[in-house]
């Protein structure tokens, strides 16, 4: 583990290295040293005896992930659209202006803070995250003046999570936290762009490690409370955190009510699950009595704002693989699902599911129509919290109906198939459905001055279904979708079964495509309500 751990830190050094070159060489210096510190540590991993021996190792192996997390930090600290809106939400919070329901359009439109396109046809330019790394930042945007405020503490909260998970797994695991957190190249990457999901991350580890021991004997104690109030602050920072929480309660009641008894387990629970509620409470009271309107608002903003299609997930067969789908809600009815079953799941199957409480919760995302891989690696040091904290034998002992108990596998694979149906069925709706508008023919209108392009195109449309449907346009090369279309001719809104010829224009009058072999390039017209997708190509090569 601690060469595997060694090895991880080779990954994205090189271009740490040539970036610092041109830029800081200073910084240059302290890689090469690094370097250096691999290359040692290697040696040792595979010469020195003795357990005390190796855990100098893997202490060393954890400083010069640490040393090249700050090295990369110092290089590129500017954040991305996550750590813009943090950082202009602690200078909010510092001015004493409200935060949420607020937009910052002028935060946008450069390459490295992108806008969450809506399939309305518009934009989300507002703050949509919990308020806590927003708080953490404000006294550091106090100095800073700058995004690295926020940039700093997430990077901050990965080397403080870091530490934390390394410190807590046994000695044989210590440098596969290195290597999960710091030495892949993933979660810095996340970090240096102001991720809320890092410090999420970072405070969900002291909940997940050892978690069964929590409410032990029917007292909470005080690492059961510390527990409890990273949970809380955790979900303060950021959404992701929020699906953990049903899992982790769910997994607790079942291990305490096979030590203690019904009553006794859900009082024990239901104070861990108070004691979490009142620090979330707490961490937003504030931004409630400012604004609640908003903030409900803003805090939902992720799951509600009904953002165009993105991720590697199911979704892909309707959006990269298909012509479109009419009932693309289907997907998120099937993330629910799935979800809501998983969680049935565990309350029927603790002692084997248990264990992997900690993946169960991402496994919904794949299902929704946003499913970025993000959703998925962001808590990947969780899982190996759990799989290096609660092994199986403490699920041993936890209670579970009597029907999971009783039934032999015929039953058990039909409750298993049971939760998880429904979701399938959904998701299977939604990749079936054929696409609401039949569109003709995309014509381009092409320029070669002072670039080869598309300053216009025009497609014929029908709506096949018998609703009226408000599209909106935009082009997609690969995965993803341009800025929206301007539709310079053609009706607002289609009546059902009608038809009409759109004249459209990129956005900026000019959509660049390059000569010669190039992928494909797809015309695509969304509707937010119902939520639907047509694609059409474009003449390839074009004219």
């Amino acid at each position: 583990m601690t060469l595997l751990a060694t090895i991880s830190l080779f990954i994205g050094t090189r271009s740490a290295w040539t970036h610092a070159m041109s830029s800081d060489t200073p910084v240059a210096a302290v890689i090469s040293a690094c370097y250096a510190g691999i290359l040692v540590c290697g040696v040792l991993a595979l010469s020195v005896r003795g357990r005390r021996a190796l855990a100098s190792v893997d202490l060393g192996v954890l400083a010069i992930g640490i040393a090249l997390v700050v090295c990369r930090y110092w290089l590129d600290h500017a954040g991305s659209d996550e750590g813009v809106l943090t950082a202009q939400a602690a200078h909010e919070i510092l001015s004493g202006r409200p935060v949420y329901g607020q937009p910052w359009p002028w935060l946008f439109g450069t390459p490295r803070v992108g806008v969450t396109k809506t399939m309305a046809g518009g934009g989300d330019y507002t703050y949509g995250y919990p308020p806590l790394t927003a708080l953490l930042a404000a006294p550091v945007h106090a100095v800073l003046h700058s995004t690295a405020a926020a940039t700093l503490v997430t990077t901050g909260a990965l080397i403080a999570g870091t530490v934390a998970l390394w410190w807590t797994v046994p000695p044989a695991w210590r440098s596969a936290a290195t290597a999960v957190c710091l030495g892949f190249g993933m979660l810095p990457g996340y970090a240096r762009l102001g991720y809320p999901a890092v410090v999420a991350l970072a405070l969900l580890v002291p909940a997940v490690v050892r978690w069964p021991e929590t409410g032990v004997g029917g007292r909470l104690g005080r690492r059961g409370v510390a527990r409890a109030c990273c949970l809380g602050a955790a979900c303060a920072a950021q959404q992701l955190a929020w699906f953990l929480a049903p899992f982790l309660l769910v997994g607790l009641y079942a291990v305490r009510r096979g030590e203690l008894g019904g009553r006794a387990a859900l009082a024990v629970t239901a104070r861990y699950a108070s004691t979490a509620g009142l620090v979330w409470l707490s961490i937003n009271a504030y931004f409630i009595a400012q604004g609640p309107r908003d903030w409900l608002d803003g805090t939902l903003l992720p799951i509600t704002q009904g953002a165009i299609l993105h991720g590697q997930g199911l979704m892909g067969i309707s959006y990269y693989f298909t012509a479109g789908s009419s009932r693309l809600d289907f997907y998120s009815y099937a993330a629910l699902l799935l979800l809501a079953g998983l969680l049935g799941a565990l309350f029927l199957f603790p002692r084997r599911l248990g264990p992997a409480l900690t993946v169960l919760p991402w496994l919904p995302f794949y299902l929704a129509t946003r499913s970025q891989d993000g959703y998925f690696l962001l808590m990947t040091p969780l899982w190996l919290a759990a799989a290096a904290t609660v092994p199986s034998s403490t699920q041993s002992a936890a209670w579970r109906p009597p029907i999971s108990r009783r039934g032999g596998r015929r039953v058990k694979a039909a409750l298993a198939a049971g939760v998880v149906a429904p979701a399938l069925l959904c998701a299977g709706v939604a990749a079936a459905s054929p696409p609401p508008l039949a569109m003709g023919a995309v014509t381009p209108r092409l320029t070669d001055t002072p670039r080869h392009g598309i300053t216009a195109a025009t497609v014929h449309v029908v709506n096949r279904t018998g609703e009226t449907l408000t599209p909106h346009f935009a082009s997609r090369t690969g995965q993803g979708a341009s800025r929206w279309w301007t539709i310079k001719a053609g009706p607002a809104s289609l009546a059902p079964h009608a038809s009409a010829t759109y004249e459209v224009s990129p956005h900026g009058g000019f959509r660049a495509v390059p000569r010669g072999p190039h992928a494909p390039l797809h015309l695509i017209a969304v509707t937010a309500n119902p939520m639907t997708i047509t694609t059409a190509p474009f003449p390839s090569p074009p004219a």
